[in-house]
């Protein structure tokens, strides 16, 4: 329906082009249809030189156009009608303030932009959003529609929901957070669409029942061809029970803080599925029977274990002696001391591909961090936090074993300048090393070690005048100041994590962490002279 009404447009555009540029390449360009044109030469008004880009076929034109940014696709739309068309056409990529006043608009909008199949509809909490109404005629606009996020479409019900599941049968990833439909319109969505690969949850306020009297969501035909499930901040989550254990083709689970006894779930879902290559378990009621279960999972290669405090060191052991492909591994032990040596000893004699290691709130001693690297010979990531049992003799004997170890961050930990000066000797591989929060090491010693080894990058933060708190934020995300590369979804830096909350909360951010800094300098500078004082 859209796309022929676009698609009619389309053609005239370029018929129209065609006529006047493309054969007949001698003929003068109109300024309105012709943006660019090349300079006079040898005294010759501009107007009689050719129009080159009036002679690209379209499909080149929207092939340059996917090649800008959202800003520059805008301006280049406004230069001219061809090019306002074939943007248009070319665009695949839409995100909208969903909004209530989206209505009148969509007909036109999706007139236009007919060829979209990635679209994010996103409202301000503050604001009505759009209903069922509108998404049916987005969802009739987009019948090619292969990814959408709604977020806070609050005055979306099931009804709107199911009419987009009829429609977009090729849906292949679905992400909701803050909306009010419930399981009639995801069940909908898991029956119609057959070939949806990934599903994230967050906060779905329309699932009605608690506990075993949720209606069960799922498995459909969308389970055959699920390959992740995200489920977040779910009050009654246990309801996609059916689905987690249907999903036989699942790779990646990830589950936040949703209520409720999840082993007997995960036993479950283990049987099923056990081609399971990522788990992430985050504040949940889970024990050592359920990482028990997650041992069955022998393709594992990435397990985080966030403040589950019921979780010990037989829970590890068992799924290091089984999971033995382990290349990542996360574990926030929220200072209960129910995870060290006995599960990363574990680790270390069972896992030898293991490349990055995360440990918060965890207090390994020296028995344990030697072991690991010695036999772990490929771990190039490694970050200490809030241990009060890693100090100088414990950074000394990572340093001289952690051969091909490229990044280490330490923080809230009791090392000092004696216990980092292993680090100009060892770790032959290290390119960066960043510090917080750890009050024995110096300003004067980050220095030195700059000098002592130009090319490793050092980062200190003394903390000073920050709390020495360690805890995760929202979705998972270590605010350590753990700065791994992207491919590490989970260890960012507290200003990454921050930067998703708009711009006004970015710039007062940034403002502060630049007051901090210029503290930081004073006080490093202050010292330098009183030490220079005492020299002398």
């Amino acid at each position: 329906m859209g796309q022929s009404a676009s698609t009619a447009s389309f053609q005239v555009g370029r018929d129209s082009t065609s006529h006047s540029h493309r054969h007949r390449p001698g003929s003068k360009s109109s300024p309105l249809n012709s943006p660019m044109l090349v300079d006079g030469i040898d005294g010759h008004d501009a107007t009689d030189a050719s129009d080159y880009i009036s002679h690209l076929p379209d499909e080149c034109l929207a092939c340059v156009f996917q090649c800008l940014g959202t800003g520059d696709r805008k301006r280049c739309s406004l230069v001219c009608r061809r090019w306002f068309v074939v943007e248009g056409q070319s665009r695949h990529r839409l995100s909208l303030n969903a909004r209530a006043d989206l209505l009148p608009l969509v007909q036109s909008l999706f007139s236009r932009f007919d060829s979209v199949t990635k679209l994010a509809l996103k409202c301000d909490r503050r604001s009505a959003s759009i209903g069922d109404e509108a998404l049916t005629l987005i969802s009739l606009r987009c019948r090619n529609l292969t990814r959408l996020k709604l977020r806070a479409c609050r005055d979306l019900t099931d009804a709107g929901i199911v009419n987009l599941a009829k429609n977009c049968k090729g849906l292949k990833k679905l992400s909701c957070g803050s909306c009010t439909f419930g399981a009639r319109g995801m069940n909908a969505v898991l029956d119609s669409c057959a070939s949806l690969e990934e599903l994230s949850v967050k906060r779905l306020r329309g699932l009605a029942g608690d506990g075993a009297a949720a209606e069960p969501i799922g498995p459909g035909v969308a389970a055959a061809s699920l390959k992740t499930i995200c489920l977040k901040e779910l009050y009654n989550g246990q309801c996609f029970g059916p689905l987690i254990i249907g999903s036989r083709n699942l790779r990646t689970l990830r589950l936040f803080r949703c209520s409720g006894d999840w082993d007997k779930l995960l036993q479950l879902m283990a049987d099923q599925a056990n081609g399971v290559v990522e788990i992430h378990l985050e504040r949940l009621q889970v024990s050592d029977i359920g990482l028990a279960a997650v041992s069955n999972c022998p393709d594992l290669e990435i397990l985080h274990l966030v403040k589950t405090v019921e979780c010990t060191n037989s829970g590890l052991v068992s799924v290091a002696e089984r999971c033995k492909l382990l290349r990542k591994l996360h574990i926030d032990g929220y200072k209960a001391n129910r995870i060290g040596d006995e599960g990363l000893i574990a680790v270390a004699k069972h896992c030898p591909n293991l490349q990055e290691l995360v440990l918060i709130g965890v207090n390994p001693t020296k028995s344990s961090l030697d072991l690991l690297a010695s036999k772990c010979q490929n771990l190039e990531r490694l970050a200490l936090c809030g241990s009060d049992t890693v100090g100088d003799v414990e950074i000394s004997c990572i340093a001289e074993k952690c051969i091909a170890l490229k990044k280490l961050c330490i923080k809230s930990c009791p090392v000092s300048n004696d216990g980092m000066e292993a680090l100009a000797n060892g770790f032959p591989n290290l390119v960066k090393v960043k510090v917080k929060k750890c009050r024995g090491v110096t300003c004067e010693f980050a220095e030195w070690l700059r000098v002592s080894r130009g090319s490793l990058a050092v980062s200190l933060d003394s903390g000073e005048h920050e709390n020495a708190d360690v805890s995760t934020s929202d979705g998972g995300v270590q605010d350590n100041g753990v700065d791994f590369p992207p491919v590490v979804s989970q260890v960012a830096a507290a200003n990454i994590a921050s930067s998703s909350s708009g711009p006004s909360r970015s710039s007062s951010f940034k403002s502060r962490l630049g007051m901090l800094s210029g503290k930081n300098l004073v006080a490093c500078t202050l010292r330098r002279w009183a030490n220079g004082s005492n020299l002398s």
